[in-house]
């Protein structure tokens, strides 16, 4: 007996033992959530709506919109206290802070959009329903975690928004365009037209406005064309700047601006006034739309008409979309050197047909030789801006217009951006080039406005400069 029993000791460890003496082995469980927090944000949102309620009964909205911000705010603190009180409602400091903030963006601000605002690195905010907002940085969208409690709260923030300048937004007119008052552009598209909740975009503007020199630092443009581009701006020529959505073409029609004499008397036209000009006599018109009774309508059109009639000595139109088109070329062609407008089109060449594209479509019976005619006669140079895959953009032609050859609109190069690749992290590398042009067309004018010197010093430093010629 005894042997056998030594006999079973000495078995190899690497024999398998019998399944019965295996202990089984028992699946560790997941840890569970713990629902304190949660319930505690539930019953938080649910406090919280409870003393907006409260405090929307209480306070006389006209009133508090009148008043100073800082007088408004206090108010609201002291009667939100009291709210809270009368509610015994236990809550924390730092839990008081966020809901005074909530309330006070709610009633006085934009709601979830504030923090938003504030921020000056952020392009582009798209709100969609009410689900998370998503923002534009460095040419990125990026969600976040912010998003709008409800409908009801979207829809009266956008009201809000669009009441400022006289517009509404509802079913019986659910598209509507409007500013803030910083400038920032804001298209609000509402249900039923917008499927999915409503739909809100804002196009912010830095506070700080660009110019050419801040375009040369981002690599837009290198410096000997961005100072073509002043010296084009300087001597009155007709500017276009084409571009995608998002390219940058109002930024660029901005930096443009500066060049023009500071004596000019300049005239505006846009859909939503966002043009940051800095001369002291700008007079800015802005479109408006049909009233409730489908009347008093203000076209685009409308104004470049009456413009005409306020002595400008240049014409600027924000985006030239429809059949303003042909009055802003017969100003450029009687008188107004020096006009600009910026159009959505893919290269030069598409933008001068998108021109003619949309004459045609304004109800124009003008033969298309007699178009093209007019558009080689009006515009002088147009300007490419373009968004690259990599989020940055780039001013990738400076293109001036000669005339007409046969049928067709000649056009010649003067700066390109050429793409030549892209490094680890996936930015464009690429160079802007001068196309050996030695005297533009403008040259004469260049003459004329005494900058003939620094136009051929500028081509002169940009064939110079490494790899600047192809």
């Amino acid at each position: 007996m005894f042997g056998k029993r030594q006999r079973q000791a000495e078995v190899p460890p690497s024999v398998p033992q019998p399944a019965a003496r295996i202990a089984p082995r028992v699946a560790a469980r997941p840890p569970q959530p713990d629902p304190a927090p949660l319930l505690r944000a539930q019953e938080f949102e649910s406090l919280r709506r409870a003393v907006f309620a409260a405090l929307i009964d209480t306070i006389d909205m006209k009133r508090i919109g009148q008043e100073d911000n800082d007088v408004a705010r206090r108010e609201i603190g002291f009667l939100v206290a009291d709210i809270l009180a009368a509610k015994k409602a236990v809550m924390t400091a730092a839990e008081q802070d966020v809901l005074l903030t909530d309330l006070l963006n709610d009633i006085l601000g934009f709601g979830p959009l504030e923090p938003l605002l504030a921020r000056d690195d952020i392009a582009d905010i798209m709100v969609n329903g009410c689900r998370p907002i998503m923002i534009e940085v460095k040419g990125k969208l990026v969600e976040t975690e912010i998003r709008f409690r409800d409908e009801t709260q979207l829809l009266n923030i956008c009201q809000r928004i669009v009441s400022q300048v006289g517009r509404r937004v509802d079913e019986s007119s659910p598209i509507c365009d409007a500013r803030l008052a910083d400038g920032s552009r804001v298209n609000v598209i509402a249900p039923p037209l917008s499927i999915d909740g409503t739909t809100l975009t804002i196009r912010k503007f830095k506070k700080d406005k660009l110019t050419l020199d801040q375009l040369v630092t981002f690599g837009s443009i290198t410096a000997e064309g961005a100072e073509l581009l002043r010296i084009i701006g300087r001597v009155r020529c007709n500017v276009l700047i084409s571009g995608g959505t998002g390219s940058g073409k109002t930024t660029l029609l901005n930096c443009m601006t500066f060049a023009i004499d500071r004596t000019e008397r300049i005239v505006t036209c846009e859909d939503a006034a966002e043009l940051q000009l800095q001369q002291p006599h700008v007079v800015r018109l802005e479109t408006r739309p049909k009233n409730l009774e489908g009347e008093g309508e203000v076209t685009m059109r409308d104004l470049v008409k009456n413009c005409l009639r306020m002595r400008p000595e240049r014409i600027i139109v924000g985006e030239v979309r429809g059949a303003e088109a042909i009055d802003l070329l017969q100003a450029m062609n009687t008188g107004h050197d020096g006009s600009m407008g910026t159009v959505h089109a893919n290269s030069p060449r598409e933008a001068l047909q998108r021109l003619e594209t949309m004459i045609t479509m304004g109800g124009s019976t003008l033969p298309p030789r007699t178009l093209r005619e007019m558009i080689a006669g009006s515009v002088d140079v147009v300007v490419q801006a373009s968004r690259m895959r990599d989020g940055s953009r780039k001013i990738t032609h400076i293109t001036e217009v000669l005339g007409m050859e046969g049928e067709v609109i000649i056009t010649q190069d003067l700066f390109l951006y050429d793409i030549e690749g892209e490094d680890a992290q996936g930015h464009i590398l690429g160079r802007h080039r001068t196309t050996g042009v030695g005297r533009p067309g403008f040259w004469d004018r260049a003459r004329y406005f005494g900058e003939a010197r620094n136009l051929t010093a500028a081509i002169e430093a940009a064939e110079r400069a490494p790899g600047a010629r192809a």
